[in-house]
This record gives C-alpha cells, sequence and structure tokens, in this order.
C-alpha cells in the first residue's frame, strides 16, 4: 500500500468578511486522463469544469490554479508538465490544499 504524507499548509490569504477576519485557502485541482479517445477528453473536461466551479464557489477558498495533464499516462511523471508544476508551486508555498478525482493521480 501507497503511504500518503500529508503537508499542512502555512500561508493563508487574509481577508475579511462581514467586518469579521478571514483566511482563505489556496486551492489548487489537478486534473488528467490517460488517453486521448473522447470520453476521456469528456471526463477531462467535465474535471476542469467541476473543480474550478467548486473552488470559485466556496467561500473560503481562494484559486491557486487548475493544473491538467490532457492525454497523458499517470507513469510517465517527465511528461506531466502540468504535475510538475503543481509540484513545485507546492513547494514554493503558493497552495495550500489540493483536490483531484483520485490520490492516484498522484503515482499511477
Amino acid at each position: 500500500m501507497k503511504k500518503v504524507e500529508v503537508i499542512k499548509g502555512e500561508g493563508l490569504l487574509n481577508g475579511r468578511r462581514n467586518g469579521a477576519e478571514i483566511n482563505l485557502k489556496r486551492v489548487a485541482a489537478y486534473c488528467r486522463v490517460s488517453t486521448d479517445s473522447e470520453d476521456q477528453l469528456q471526463s477531462y473536461h467535465s474535471q476542469v469544469k467541476y473543480y474550478t466551479d467548486l473552488i470559485n464557489e466556496n467561500p473560503d477558498w481562494t484559486m491557486a490554479g487548475i493544473y491538467a495533464d490532457e492525454a497523458i499516462t499517470g507513469t510517465q511523471i517527465d511528461k506531466r508538465l502540468d504535475f510538475q508544476r503543481l509540484i513545485n508551486d507546492c513547494m514554493n508555498g503558493d497552495i495550500d490544499m489540493i483536490i483531484t478525482k483520485s490520490i492516484s493521480r498522484f503515482y499511477d
């Protein structure tokens, strides 16, 4: 079984709502499909739209980005350019939370 390490974010954005101070969590999404079949491409576009809407509609979150690799197998990390960019942005402290369809998107 694969081990998952949870890294807690430190840098939340400060803001105000109804006069009260709030902390906005910087949230990014990672979307990927492994082939360019019509069904897979529909899933890809659905994932992007779903996560964009989900992040934008949550009043406690701010959009940190939608990272998406289209028609790229998960076994070739060197070809997953947006995945690499996502990890880099996390390491730079630009993202507090990542949402994705499946944790397997990170190692398959």
